[in-house]
């Protein structure tokens, strides 16, 4: 067990370290996260045990030592650090502080009326996750540009700055500026740019960045401003550092609110952070928040939380300072979405087209709340853009806070054990050939009786935008493949009750189940039938318009892709890969068998087109709806006669906006999309011309 004072030994050796190779090596060993766990810890310990703070602490300083190959700049207001919140009880804690504070300093009134005219004001912007610049202009001209450093010395980067477009060499006024004015902001990369830097590295043999954050700080770290000139890197501004003028426009604006600063800061030429808004109170802080970590996933660049500052520049004043934080601010972070861990191995499994996907085997780790131990890889290709080797130190994050993937390899952990990976050459389940057609990223098993090829399909078959089997679900069919009882789709309709009786954990009871859903499914909607046939790049909306296309199953397999291409919502590709399945003399009889043991696909109903204000018309959904789901909201769409679109345009004519809409919402804006409500869209539905 060890002792405060060893522990706190410990945790600065190894937060010291972990500090040095994220700012000066550019190359980070653990995650965000995992530092932000190790440095509340500290904190608490020497809090708890304040003879345990050592000089030499991260606590009591905000960032790094300068590099010795830039000047060093002095600040002329220190750039500090802000306190976290890591969740929604942290952050109504903050605006108790906040009041309790004011309240004790008479600057708020402890028995003022909470409604809302008396609640404090805050702002709200997403917290980058950049590297914090201050920019300095005299007279209106670009001068100097210095990272935060140790929050009172930074490093001088001014010619390298100066090749980001997206900082302006002169600020933007109708009037001259004078005097000196200091922006603050972050430098970043957006997603898209971040990835293709990495793979125009890895074509140069040089290691890959392991996070946009930790690529933007490598670049202004370069001492040849023509190599950060041809990185694509984005400038936020956030504050402001100081305002020395004699012109009254400006000098006012150092007692003006802190949002009517942040607009003129915007007016100079600046992006601010998207969405930078103003709310009052607890309640109106965490509806931000929670909208905020919603919406993440769908900004163009990497956010880690969202910073709330109290607006009214006077309060913050009286609120003041901590020694490396002030008290007027908080950084609400989100839950961790990263982590690092080590691939184990790669698998590789089959899919119901014979399309073989490389899946990470990762030591277990906890990524947004949920251990995660596999991941896909997707391909050959992908596997080989982001250079990832078995026994690799890797990124794993949560894509949509769902969806976990490898991001990259944390190729400063290497020690030369780890293994380069080449998909095989032949079926892992059936030892047939495996063929990569040309044009194509995915590798193929094109033997038609693999088991796993047959097994994925009948999983799909019975899926509920399929044929809708209650009951014959994964380990349903792998149980009837085990003991031979099914070798392909039409053979699930010559099942018998004493076949079925015979699996283990099988009765009577749930035998019977199973064979009555089975049967049911034979006179499914035609749609349902095309879809659980399981052809490349039909999905459940063009098995929709297939099925109301086709009067029945004898004209889908009479298809031509002239007569495809005629279609809404079917593609060249789409088209052409109906026109191959039908094509294929083994899946024609598949279907003709299946018809043959009673499957009688139901023709769709064409769509009803009383409603004149729905039919023809491009409807667009978003966010989630209270009173039915989304598959329901297209389907009653599209029984009117109306088309669905997952995407915001011009031609959409109605937005339909449940919770948390997301980016969406901002498109059709944009884009002067009239947006419905729920309700709004379930009154419409019941419009009759």
């Amino acid at each position: 067990m060890q002792s405060p004072e060893q522990r706190a030994v410990q945790l600065v050796q190894e937060l010291n370290e972990h500090a040095y190779r994220y700012y000066v090596l550019s190359q980070p060993t653990i995650s965000d996260a995992e530092y932000d766990e190790k440095f509340r810890e500290l904190q608490q310990l020497e809090c708890d045990h304040s003879h345990c703070i050592r000089p030499d602490s991260p606590t009591q300083r905000v960032g790094a030592a300068p590099l010795n190959g830039f000047l060093t700049v002095q600040h002329r207001r220190p750039m500090l650090s802000l306190d976290n919140a890591m969740n929604a009880d942290e952050l109504v804690a903050f605006d108790e502080q906040v009041c309790r504070l004011l309240v004790k300093d008479g600057a708020l009134s402890e028995s003022a009326p909470q409604n809302q005219e008396h609640l404090v004001e805050y702002t709200v912007e997403y917290k980058f996750d950049g590297v914090a610049i201050s920019l300095s202009y005299e007279n209106g001209l670009l001068t100097q540009a210095a990272t935060r450093g140790d929050g009172t010395t930074g490093e001088d980067v001014t010619a390298n700055i100066r090749t980001i477009r997206a900082i302006p060499l002169r600020i933007r006024s109708e009037q001259p500026v004078t005097g000196i004015v200091e922006v603050r902001g972050e430098v970043l990369f957006r997603k898209k740019e971040f990835e293709a830097l990495n793979v125009d590295r890895l074509k140069q043999g040089l290691e890959s960045f392991a996070n946009p954050r930790n690529a933007a700080s490598g670049s202004l770290r370069q001492l040849d401003p023509q190599e950060t000139a041809q990185r694509p890197l984005s400038f936020f501004a956030y504050g402001v550092g100081v305002i020395e003028s004699s012109e009254h426009s400006l000098s006012s604006l150092v007692d003006r609110p802190l949002s009517d600063l942040m607009r003129r800061v915007e007016a100079f030429g600046f992006n601010i952070s998207p969405g930078y808004r103003t709310v009052r109170g607890a309640e109106q802080l965490v509806q931000a928040y929670t909208e905020a970590e919603t919406s993440r996933d769908a900004l163009p660049f990497e956010v880690d939380g969202i910073v709330i500052k109290v607006n009214d520049v006077g309060l913050q004043a009286r609120l003041g300072f901590r020694q490396r934080s002030p008290r007027w601010a908080v950084a609400a972070k989100f839950k961790p979405v990263e982590a690092v861990t080590t691939l184990l191995d790669i698998v590789v499994q089959v899919g119901r087209t014979g399309s073989l996907t490389p899946v990470a085997c990762l030591e277990p780790v906890r990524v947004g709340g949920v251990v995660v131990s596999r991941a896909t890889l997707h391909n050959q290709d992908e596997i080989d853009r982001k250079d990832l080797r078995i026994g690799d130190r890797v990124v794993v994050r949560r894509q949509g806070d769902v969806i976990p993937a490898v991001v990259a390899p944390v190729t400063a952990s290497r020690n030369g054990s780890e293994r380069r990976y080449k998909i095989p050459t032949e079926c892992p389940e059936c030892g047939s050939s495996v063929v990569r057609s040309e044009g194509e990223v995915v590798a193929r098993c094109l033997n038609p009786n693999c088991p796993a090829k047959i097994q994925e399909r009948l999983v799909h078959y019975a899926c509920r935008d399929g044929m809708d089997i209650e009951g014959l679900g994964e380990k349903m069919v792998a149980l009837l493949l085990e003991h031979s009882l099914v070798t392909e789709l039409s053979s699930l309709y010559t099942l018998s009750l004493e076949q079925l009786q015979k699996l283990p954990r099988m009765g009577e009871l749930s035998s019977k189940n199973l064979l009555e859903a089975i049967q049911d499914s034979k006179k499914r909607d035609l749609d349902r039938f095309i879809f659980g046939l399981g052809i490349r790049h039909v999905g459940s909306r063009t098995a929709t318009v297939l099925g109301r296309h086709c009067k029945g199953v004898a004209a889908f397999l009479a298809l031509t892709e002239e007569e495809l291409l005629s279609l809404d919502d079917v593609g060249p590709e789409t088209a052409r890969s109906i026109v191959s399945f039908l094509a294929e003399q083994d899946e024609v009889e598949g279907v003709r068998r299946l018809l043959e043991v009673g499957v009688a696909p139901v023709p769709v109903s064409a769509p009803n087109v009383s409603n004149a204000v729905v039919a023809g018309k491009t409807f667009v959904i978003t966010g989630s709806l209270a009173t039915m789901g989304r598959k329901d909201a297209e389907a009653q769409i599209l029984a009117l006669g109306g088309k669905v679109s997952s995407s915001v345009s011009k031609k959409t004519d109605f937005l339909v906006a449940g919770e948390n809409g997301g980016s969406k919402l901002d498109a059709a804006r944009k884009n002067g999309v009239p947006i419905l409500t729920e309700e709004e869209f379930a009154t419409l539905l019941n419009v009759e011309s």
